[in-house]
Parts: C-alpha cells; structure tokens; sequence
C-alpha cells in the first residue's frame, strides 16, 4: 500500500494530485490521517482521509508520501508514528517520497546524507547532509524529493514511473492534458 500522510497545515495540491494520479495508475494508495480522521489542510480545505493512523500495519506499506505545506510539515515531523512509519519502510528497502518543505523531516532523520535532494526554496539547510539540485524532483536511490506544489504532476509521474513504468507515467499525463497548449489573445 502507498500512503499520503495527512497532519492539518498540509498543502492540498502536493497531497490530492499524487492520490488521483496514482489511483488512476490503479495503485493502492490510501490517505491516512495522523492525527484523526480529518485532517484540514493549509488552505482551510477538509479532507476526509481513508484511514488513521491506528489502523495501518506498517509491514503493508510499501511507500510513503509527506506533503509539504505549513504547518503541515512541522505537524508531521513531531508524530512519532509518522518517524516511526518512515524509518521503518526505508528499512525495508520501501520508497519514501517527499515534497516542498517535507523533505526537511527526512533530513532531520539523517536519510539525506549523501544523497541528492530538493525542497522548497528556504529549506536547504534542513536537509542535513544532502547534495542540494537544481531540479524540480530528484530521486537518489529509493527517497524522492521534489520543490513544491507547482511541480505536483512531475513529482507523482515520477513515482509512477518508479513504481510502474515509464510508458503508464505518461498514458496517465497524456489522459489528463498535461502538456495542453494555451493561447491569449
């Protein structure tokens, strides 16, 4: 199972895009609340999440998301089920993929040392011991990073292509319009 862990502050987009893409690549990926059943995100937008925290078996989980967004980030980084969930898939060999402020939690654990890493812009210091990129997602063995919600798509075709293939990655973009062109007049 992939998890979107959701603590209120979360940035909607960097959490709700991922889900849907990954749902449509028919992945079972659940929203998982940890500290109740709803969590609200940064932008005062409620969602109801699959489950809690209490209910996941953590050698189900094969990957786990963090979403960005103030307070959000600082709400997950002080669960003890979140590190305690993050530490032990990354154990296991599982994927771990964060994006915006996020990845400050995963620096903070120590995970980023000698690994490339990007995280919203103002955040680099907290991703101890990581090599910072230019890009807007990074994946450096099984840990991927990205630098915020504008890049939410990129981010969730990259963990599709990681998790898939590169071919279902981009039947879903190309399903959605992702590369639709626009013109003003």
């Amino acid at each position: 199972m992939i998890t979107v862990l959701l603590a209120d502050g979360f940035e909607e987009s960097e959490a709700i895009i991922p889900v849907d893409m990954l749902r449509r690549a028919g992945l079972d990926c659940k929203t998982v609340g940890v500290y109740g059943r709803i969590a609200v995100g940064s932008h005062n937008i409620p969602v109801v999440c699959d489950i809690e925290a209490n209910e996941i078996n953590f050698d189900d989980v094969s990957t786990v998301i963090l979403p960005g967004g103030m307070p959000g980030t600082l709400n997950l980084k002080k669960s003890e089920f979140v590190i305690n969930l993050v530490k032990h898939v990354y154990k296991r060999g599982g994927r771990i993929a964060a994006i915006c402020a996020a990845p400050s939690i995963l620096g903070g654990m120590g995970l980023l040392k000698g690994k490339n890493a990007v995280c919203y812009p103002g955040f680099e210091n907290e991703l101890d011991g990581a090599k910072v990129s230019e890009l807007s997602v990074v994946t450096d063995g099984n840990i991927t990073t990205a630098k915020g919600m504008g890049v939410a798509l990129e981010f969730s075709k990259e963990l599709i292509t990681l998790i898939l293939n590169k071919d279902t990655a981009e039947k879903i973009s190309r399903s959605i319009m992702e590369k639709n062109n626009t013109e003003v007049k």
